[in-house]
């Protein structure tokens, strides 16, 4: 296995590929108001992106605590994520 895989270096690529995923979609959002609005979003790529960090701590061999917190602010992320789509649908 390719030492950057093996090593967890490839997430930072997919971090990258995410906040080009989330400028995009905000800026179409802005010009269109079509989509998913920018607080949905944020709060979902955030759960996304904490999953990712816990994974880079895993693999890198930090301390539970480290991956510990990264899981608590994805669960944090996605509990805002499930609220803010709860609200959305009793409109």
């Amino acid at each position: 296995m390719p030492n950057w895989l093996a090593g967890g270096n490839f997430v930072y690529l997919i971090l990258v590929l995410m906040v080009i995923e989330a400028v995009t979609l905000a800026l179409v959002w802005a010009r269109t108001a079509r989509g998913v609005p920018p607080l949905s979003l944020a709060v979902n790529l955030a759960a996304g992106a904490c999953l990712l960090l816990a994974l880079r701590a895993g693999l890198a061999g930090a301390q539970f605590q480290s991956i510990g917190i990264f899981l608590a602010l994805a669960l944090a992320a996605h509990s805002a994520d499930v609220t803010l789509r709860w609200q959305g649908c009793a409109k």
